[in-house]
């Protein structure tokens, strides 16, 4: 469509709210000022009607100027699709503009729609109203023609938007800046978006320096390189390069989740705090600060257990567990991060997705395991995913800053110190005491504005679920008792006896004999070492109570005695059962074996070697000869007889053989006896004896 037309033009168009003749047209446009800016009408090429002059389509009426737009012919989808996507820019500029940039639309389209009125209600010329219009608003009448021009081609309802000031960045994007080389810009970049943190002025002046060595141009201010590196950049990648994730973390809202669904001991969740305050312990020439351990029932916000402790060890998380085992029963799920001390092998062995430390196959199965709790792990400094965090900023109110612990308090961070910082300290059971008082009191504050306390305390929110009928809650057995109680590393019973020696300590019962020598768990209360341990096997299955063995003096008698008389009574009993045993004497067995029948006793039967071999040599002093071989002589037995009475009767001694010669004769007659200091009845040295 064109925009400039003539009075000819007009005429012949016979649009609504124009007058009738060429005279009229001439009238109309000298009483609203169609000639008073020049943006507004050009000289027509030839001489046409009405002066020579082709006037805008924005000045005539609204009604006119629609029935033009209806009646166009030349109007084509693209030119609708352009001014739509033209409304749809100027309107996502607006809304982009800030408060003060708004109120000068506002300003502008007062004035134009001023104008306006005087012309139309009080007839005034075009001209006199823009003076007016223009004086009472404060600004010159070129401004009026210069958003005159802004509006046109578009409808009234567009104009407030299309009056926006043209400054750089009000659209939205990036405004136009100098150029800049692009080694000096990625230089500039990669010094200042590092974790260190560098000041933007140091970096542009350390990028201007070496820029001139290198040659680098051109090199805009620093104040533009700023504005540049904001606009390119933005805000979330120089938090996440020179913050960290958990600052970038935080431009995203954080995830809302309901507990609305739980009831009271269906899920819980743990975690540790440390307290700002110096504790004096017995055991310690200074002051320590202690770690607050804890359980927090996921529902009604209720902190379960809690137990003070120098570190967070699996021994302390162990006995918090079982704090709350046995006040109030076995939760169905935990949540707890995946601290060293949360996800040792005796807290959380054998879960799924444990991933810390390495697996071994004698490793024990956890204590929430074998009580049947689902464990997830979470992210640890993570208070979505842990409400206890939340809880901790109260009572790290209600404990560290409370006037008992005044002197005492070390401040929150080292440059948070206050001004009596370490005047006193805390004696360890008042200290406890004190904790113990303010988590009562954290559970029973009324007032909670929690989704499920809605004004009720903590405690009156669990007592209430816990009391309903549809809250099923697991209770501990017997044999699930002492489970929660610490249990050390796989030790190694003795050998023989099977005792175990724990912590200086030595452990017996009767029943380790059968476990000597093997590995065995054992779990014991860390405050009374001295009471007797449970002994368990690497299945978590009971072998035994092991009381522990007392040492006693060298010359303490008593109780030499009375372990003597304690190994007596052992062995009989032991004694006892192997004879409740074996109830069958070794006579009645073989009554049994041979059914009643006398046992015949069987002949050896007689070996000899297929070949017989002669002997040829040997002892012959000790060999048969065949002349005594069978049997002896009546003569030589009677002559061998008296030889050996007459030397009985001389008080003599029979001599026994020397060597391989015999002591007879080969004639067979006895030899003389020999001389000796006791046969011959004289001492030593020839003098008879007395």
């Amino acid at each position: 469509m064109n925009e400039f037309l003539s009075f000819n033009e007009l005429l012949a168009l016979s649009l609504p709210g124009l007058p009738p003749s060429l005279s009229g047209f001439a009238k109309k446009a000298k009483a609203e000022g169609w000639r008073s800016n020049p943006a507004l009408f050009c000289k027509a090429e030839g001489r046409e009607g009405g002066g020579g002059f082709k006037y805008h389509v924005s000045l005539l009426p609204k009604e006119a100027r629609d029935r033009l737009n209806f009646i166009s012919t030349d109007t084509s989808e693209a030119d609708t699709k352009a001014v739509k996507v033209r409304k749809n820019a100027l309107w996502a500029r607006f809304n982009k503009l800030s408060k003060d940039h708004k109120a000068i639309c506002e300003a502008r389209l007062k004035v134009l729609r001023r104008v306006e009125e005087l012309v139309r209600d009080r007839s005034i010329r075009r001209e006199a109203a823009v003076a007016m219009a223009t004086f009472d608003a404060g600004v010159q009448k070129s401004a009026y023609y210069e958003w005159r021009k802004m509006t046109e081609g578009l409808d009234p309802e567009d104009h407030l938007a299309a009056l926006a000031p043209d400054f750089a960045g009000n659209d939205g994007t990036a405004p136009d800046l100098l150029e800049c080389h692009p080694k000096a810009w990625e230089a500039l970049m990669s010094d200042y978006l590092r974790p260190e943190k560098p000041a933007f002025s140091v970096c542009y002046r350390r990028v201007v320096s070496a820029a001139k060595k290198k040659g680098w141009a051109p090199i805009p201010s620093e104040r533009t390189l700023r504005r540049r590196m904001e606009a390119h950049v933005g805000k979330a990648a120089l938090l996440l390069k020179r913050e960290g994730k958990d600052k970038a973390r935080s431009l995203i809202p954080a995830q809302r989740r309901s507990r609305a669904h739980f009831h009271a001991m269906e899920a819980v969740n743990m975690d540790g705090h440390k307290i700002d305050v110096f504790v004096d312990v017995p055991w310690s020439k200074k002051p320590v600060r202690f770690y607050l351990i804890g359980i927090q029932d996921l529902f009604s916000g209720l902190i379960l257990s809690h137990r003070l402790a120098e570190a967070e060890t699996w021994e302390a998380v162990r006995l918090v567990i079982g704090g709350m085992v046995e006040r109030h029963g076995i939760p169905e799920t935990m949540y707890i991060d995946n601290g060293k001390a949360f996800a040792s092998k005796w807290i959380s062995g054998d879960a799924v997705r444990r991933f810390r430390f390495k697996v071994k196959p004698e490793d024990p199965r956890g204590l929430l395991t074998t009580l049947g709790i689902q464990v997830h792990f979470t992210r640890p400094y993570a208070g979505q995913s842990k409400p206890i965090e939340r809880a901790w900023r109260d009572l790290a109110e209600l404990i560290s800053k409370h006037p008992f612990c005044s002197g005492a308090y070390t401040g929150n961070k080292p440059d948070a110190k206050p001004e009596n910082y370490m005047t006193r300290a805390i004696p360890y059971e008042d200290f406890r005491r004190h904790v113990a008082e303010q988590i009562e009191e954290h559970n029973n504050q009324e007032g909670r504005r929690a989704e499920n306390c809605r004004g009720r305390s903590f405690q009156q929110t669990f007592e209430a679920s816990m009391n309903a009928p549809s809250t099923i809650v697991r209770v501990p057995t017997a044999a699930q008792s002492s489970l929660w109680l610490l249990a050390s590393e796989a030790i190694t019973t003795k050998k023989g006896s099977g005792e175990i020696h724990y912590q200086g300590n030595r452990y017996w019962n009767v029943a380790l004999n059968q476990h000597a020598g093997t590995k065995v768990v054992i779990r014991f209360d860390p405050d009374a070492l001295h009471a007797p341990v449970k002994v368990y096997d690497l299945k978590n299955r009971l072998i035994c109570e092991a009381k522990c063995i007392e040492n006693t003096g060298f010359d303490n008698v008593d109780d030499a005695r009375m372990h003597a008389r304690a190994v007596k009574n052992h062995i009989k009993a032991v004694q006892q059962v192997a004879d409740a045993h074996a109830t069958l004497t070794a006579q009645q067995l073989g009554e049994i074996y041979y059914r009643g029948d006398k046992p015949k006793a069987a002949e050896p039967e007689k070996i000899r070697p297929t070949v017989t071999r002669l002997v040829t040599s040997g002892n012959l002093a000790l060999a048969p000869t065949p002349a005594t071989a069978d049997a002896i002589s009546e003569q030589h037995f009677e002559t061998l007889f008296s030889r050996a009475l007459g030397i009985v009767q001389a008080n003599g001694v029979i001599e026994f053989p020397s060597g391989n010669a015999p002591v007879s004769t080969a004639s067979g007659v006895p030899a003389e006896p020999k001389s000796s200091a006791y046969g011959s009845g004289k001492k030593k040295g020839g003098k008879p004896a007395q």
